[in-house]
């Protein structure tokens, strides 16, 4: 047991987050996204919604500064621009993490979403039941100081 670290914190979302390197993405993923087969590393965290996930996350990984957009969200198909409750559950999150306004979610048209899941280093399978529950994150550096 470990101290400060939430039980959403698991060795196999701790040893991902920490492997990963600077510019590298997980994605976060719902109930419905084809995770198993499309994953290069699977972490399952099927007790667990999208908004909790990320928060744990966000607690432990910097978002990159040095792209415009280091969180992306799947866009819903036919009305890319409507956001969905659980996407503005996320970006309030953010906002939380990273600071009011910093980092705005990106839509991602939902086939898109699916290469660069596809190319991360990891997938998180969460248990979230809503759709359109799918972020990807890019990694950024902590810097000294």
């Amino acid at each position: 047991m470990l101290k400060h670290l939430s039980r959403l914190h698991s060795p196999d979302l701790l040893h991902a987050l920490a492997s990963m390197g600077h510019g590298d993405e997980i994605a976060l993923v719902d109930a419905n996204f084809p995770s198993a087969s499309m994953a290069r590393r699977l972490i399952r965290m099927d007790a667990a919604g999208l908004p909790e996930v990320l928060d744990a996350c966000l607690q432990l990984l910097p978002l990159d500064g040095f792209v415009d957009q280091p969180a992306l969200r799947m866009e819903v198909v036919g009305s890319p621009t409507e956001i969905p409750v659980v996407q503005q559950e996320c970006q309030a999150l953010i906002d939380r993490h990273e600071g009011l306004g910093r980092v705005t979610l990106a839509g991602l048209e939902r086939h898109a979403f699916y290469a660069r899941a596809r190319e991360a280093y990891a997938v998180v399978a969460t248990g979230e039941p809503r759709p359109y529950g799918c972020i990807l994150l890019k990694k950024g550096v902590v810097l000294p100081g």
